[in-house]
């Protein structure tokens, strides 16, 4: 079965294999064992349960608050080829009869349920009497009044179970659990003789940070500018703050821009949620209420605006950048007045017991603790789950990144920036490697780049080193890359300032550096083409491809269906759907750049041979046009 659960995966989901966490917890659910997995945000957990039951018998029913997502999950099994069906609140009576005669007919193998509905006998008979394998139930620390998100609903589950005649297979997932949210959450589902699997908790591809002693609005714009294209979320704490901010980025700086608070009407807050899943707003302004079931993948970003409540909010909420397992961000803002605001927030609500409001001061500290901490933020989150630590740095949060295990390149940066610009800036990184290694070929030969006083300065070091450090210097702002199909390299201010000793360049050792995708025209072109598949099937984008998907496919461009099969994230049926469409857009893209690189070549001997004659004028003294003179060498080539 586990063989048969591998080939699914590449089939349909188009994964040549499970990451570490899903194999041991399918593993687990396959052997027929009550399993709890703790995977972080973005670590898999629907394939946890929907290759299992594919392969099951019966019907597997998942349990989950989050409504937003079930038509996500629904949809997104849908154009893989999975029937499956979700019921809850927003269905209207017509929806909600045709769902229910989709599982009498026996042709539906997944039901997304909320747990409110348990509370109807009726429908709980209804349900208790289909064959149920397995019940999943995801968002399981909802079920613990220590977890962060308690929902008093999900104590209706194992009342629901007892109702069972035979009572089926439990898994229960969850992103983020405490030792003591694992054993209650264990404890309220009543599993027997479980199998208990906490994956790493690290989001490596996110990168931390934090801001402290800064103007918000004015730090934010900033960000925004440099980073026109991505999508995000900020995070504020209050309705008002968000109202403000909200106002600000729309009315004043022009932004297209979404919010999201429980003080706005359901229809209001629906249509904010869905532009932004479908791409048409790229920014959403919300409180703790926007995210949770909010799968949209491409969230490359997540502000903090004010401090949360928690740690365990902190990581789930900053877990929604990256999901795809591209390079995101995490930045919180932090602000002394904001920790009255959250202790206001504990202390004034009623219903919470004096013991879970010190519980909740105490965990509120752990928050404030972590906004000063001066060592690596990741360390202190995984530590605080219980998981492993990383010794000296992480390499991929702004402590580590400052100035620890680092080292000084300045020297080398001067050779690179003083070879761009020996090259009178016209030359693009592979040129430019070329020049720095020495290696010479006709190209170098033509343009004379042999000649440069820089040619071989970094012949000491490997290619693959030089190409990396270029674009560490890209990405850190010492070099500027042109837009267009062939971009080449731009000294700045700041290179200037490299150049002439005024400032240092420092890196930290074996860092790597990441390609801005968001700029790469192919990436565009499968982008705007992945939106208008989203609008013609009324899905969002990333349940088409994700963006990891789209920059593996720029990257590698695939030429035909065996080269498309082998990139992340496309299967059978996907590239049954939409595999020819965007293998049209790839191969013009790279039918173009040839004739781009023709043109240029043509362009660049024409160059030459204009050089080469005005070099033949000045031997012979000769004052006729360049065209007069060509017409006479070729009439005594032809006399000849």
């Amino acid at each position: 079965m586990k063989i048969e659960a591998r080939r699914l995966l590449k089939e349909i989901y188009g994964y040549d294999d499970f990451r570490e966490g899903q194999k041991v917890i399918i593993s687990s659910v396959l052997s027929r064992r009550d399993t709890l997995g703790v995977m972080s945000t973005g670590g898999g957990k629907s394939i946890c349960y929907q290759i299992p039951a594919l392969l099951f018998r019966g019907i597997t029913l998942v349990i989950s608050p989050l409504i937003s997502l079930m038509k996500d999950q629904v949809d997104s099994l849908k154009l893989l080829g999975i029937k499956s069906v979700y019921i809850n609140s927003t269905l209207s009576k017509e929806e909600y009869i045709e769902a229910i005669h989709k599982i009498k007919s026996g042709s539906v193998k997944i039901i997304y349920i909320a747990p409110e509905r348990f509370e109807n006998e009726k429908f709980s008979s209804f349900i208790g009497k289909l064959d149920i394998s397995m019940v999943a139930v995801d968002e399981a620390h909802c079920i613990s009044q220590w977890g962060h998100d308690f929902r008093k609903s999900y104590l209706e589950i194992p009342n629901f179970l007892k109702k069972i005649g035979k009572r089926p297979q439990i898994l229960a997932l969850t992103a983020t659990a405490t030792p003591q949210v694992r054993e209650d959450i264990e404890d309220k589902l009543q599993m027997r003789e479980s199998f208990s699997y906490v994956a790493g908790f690290d989001r490596e591809n996110i990168f931390f940070k934090v801001v402290r002693n800064v103007v918000p609005e004015a730090w934010i714009v900033d960000y925004l500018k440099k980073n026109p294209k991505k999508s995000g979320i900020i995070y504020a704490s209050t309705r008002k703050e968000v109202d403000n901010l909200y106002s600000y980025l729309k009315d004043i700086r022009g932004y297209n821009v979404g919010k999201y608070h429980a003080g706005l009407n359901e229809k209001e807050r629906k249509e904010y949620q869905e532009k932004f899943i479908k791409d048409e707003i790229k920014i959403m302004v919300a409180t703790n209420a926007f995210g949770m079931g909010i799968d949209k993948s491409n969230v490359r970003f997540v502000i903090h605006r004010n401090i949360p409540k928690d740690m365990e909010s902190y990581y789930q909420e900053a877990g929604r950048a990256g999901r795809d397992g591209a390079p995101a961000e995490a930045i919180l803002m932090f602000f002394e007045e904001d920790i009255g605001v959250q202790e206001y927030l504990i202390d004034s609500n009623e219903e919470t017991e004096d013991s879970l409001k010190k519980e909740k001061r105490a965990k509120l500290d752990v928050m404030v603790e972590y906004a000063y901490l001066e060592s690596c933020y990741r360390e202190y989150i995984l530590k605080y789950f219980g998981d492993k630590r990383i010794k000296n740095y992480c390499g991929n949060c702004s402590n580590c990144k400052s100035f620890k295990n680092v080292e000084d390149l300045t020297i080398d940066a001067q050779k690179v920036l003083s070879c761009v610009g020996r090259a009178k800036e016209s030359i693009g990184i592979s040129t430019l490697t070329n020049i720095l290694v020495g290696r010479s070929d006709s190209k170098m030969d033509r343009k004379e780049y042999n000649k440069l006083s820089t040619f071989g300065i970094l012949k000491d070091r490997e290619i693959k080193w030089i190409e990396e450090f270029i674009n560490f210097l890209i990405s850190d702002g010492y070099l500027e890359q042109s837009a267009g199909s062939f971009p080449v390299l731009k000294l700045n201010e700041r290179a200037r300032k490299v150049l002439k000793n005024e400032i240092t360049v420092f890196r930290r050792i074996d860092e790597k550096v990441t390609f801005d995708y968001y700029e790469d025209p192919l990436f565009e072109n499968l982008n705007q083409l992945r939106s208008e598949i989203a609008e013609r099937e009324n899905v969002a984008p990333y349940i088409v491809f994700s963006d990891l998907t789209l920059m593996e496919l720029a990257e590698k461009k695939p030429k035909n269906r065996w080269d498309m099969l082998k990139i992340r994230g496309i299967g059978n049926q996907k590239f049954k759907n939409y595999g020819e469409e965007f293998l049209k857009v790839i191969n013009k893209f790279s039918d173009e750049e040839m004739e781009i690189i023709h043109r240029d070549n043509l362009n660049e001997e024409r160059y030459l041979e204009e050089q080469r004659i005005e070099k033949l004028k000045e031997k012979l003294n000769l004052k006729i046009s360049n065209d007069k003179l060509r017409d006479i060498l070729l009439k005594t080539i032809f006399l000849k």
